[in-house]
């Protein structure tokens, strides 16, 4: 009701500063009696997905909150699930500002932001202070400055320190701010990748007695050849889930509007169709056999219905919650 007069204050600001103002606010009521002005009664709508049950199928993506710091009032929003993250094993600064930009008219983003995060060892800290009753996925990735050839070492580190504190957890191989990454999704260098982390997660499996379920989240920019191989991979080596889709680099969508010439990431209802061709196929192949988190352009009811009818179990939003606000969340899972 109020965030359109909320929004337009917000959108004076350069938009890093206006997360970081929102969220210097969110953390101070997250977990008090004030947390009660943002809660949202939202209707339960569970759904079993990678042998979870979440309250409702709809979550946030990773990106918003980094560093797991306001997991409470996310949550309050009524949010089936929050991933957090992306979370890597050192702090790092991220790329150089300014690196987020809104593409107003087409309700997208741009962001380089290059995994900017306090490291995993706060992470964990912040997770465990969290009074959230949802499911809390966490979304890791390497350090910048970690070579490609050793990439596989920095999740194995996460996985380890996140293993027993994160409902399920998501490999980061498709952001295309940090060199190189990407690249971890094709033939050898992937297989390599999976079968670490399916050996990894066995693992901790034993030693916490508590299975938590892998998904990878990878680009929505693949060839048709790459995604089947992509989903060939998954099956072989047992990963419970895939999400679908990380953030593109193509613009055509954009041409000519105001911040649509920088360099990042783009999100949002420009992501859409693209995003959800990639879940229609991807079905196709999966046939069933590992489920679909879909993530891109989700700012509506029927946008939601879309991604679930071309074979998404369960959703995640970002830039429409930036765009709607907050009860963009009881409108979609009250509509479903």
């Amino acid at each position: 009701m109020f965030y359109p007069v909320i929004r337009k204050a917000l959108f004076q600001l350069d938009p890093e500063h206006a997360h970081e103002f929102t969220f210097r606010h969110l953390r101070r009521i997250s977990g008090t009696p004030l947390q009660h002005f943002i809660h949202q009664n939202v209707p339960d709508r569970p759904v079993t997905c990678m042998g979870l049950t979440f309250k409702n199928p709809l979550g946030l993506a990773a990106g918003l909150d980094k560093d797991g710091e306001c997991i409470d009032a996310l949550g309050a929003m009524g949010f089936g699930a929050i991933e957090v993250g992306t979370v890597t094993p050192k702090p790092q600064p991220g790329n150089d500002r300014p690196r987020l930009f809104r593409i107003v008219s087409a309700e997208g983003l741009i962001n380089r932001m290059g995994f900017n995060n306090l490291g995993v060892d706060n992470l964990v800290e912040n997770i465990k202070k969290t009074r959230f009753q949802g499911i809390i996925g966490v979304n890791i990735g390497k350090n910048k400055l970690t070579p490609v050839e050793q990439g596989k070492d920095d999740y194995l580190i996460c996985m380890d320190k996140v293993y027993s504190h994160a409902g399920y957890i998501a490999i980061n191989i498709s952001s295309p701010n940090t060199p190189g990454l990407r690249t971890l999704q094709y033939g050898d260098a992937l297989d390599d990748l999976l079968k670490a982390i399916k050996l990894k997660q066995n693992e901790l499996n034993i030693k916490h007695n508590k299975y938590v379920p892998i998904a990878v989240k990878i680009a929505p920019d693949l060839s048709e050849e790459e995604l089947i191989q992509i989903a060939d991979s998954l099956v072989r080596h047992n990963i419970d889930g895939v999400i679908a889709t990380n953030t593109t680099l193509d613009r055509g969508s954009i041409i000519g509007l105001k911040n649509s010439e920088q360099s990042g990431g783009l999100s949002g209802r420009p992501l859409r169709d693209k995003s959800t061709a990639v879940i229609t196929r991807l079905a196709s192949e999966l046939n069933g056999q590992l489920p679909i988190i879909g993530v891109g352009g989700i700012d509506s009811v029927d946008t939601a219905k879309e991604k679930l009818a071309a074979g998404a179990t369960l959703l995640q939003i970002y830039s429409g919650f930036i765009f709607k606000g907050p009860g963009l969340v009881k409108e979609i899972v009250t509509g479903l």
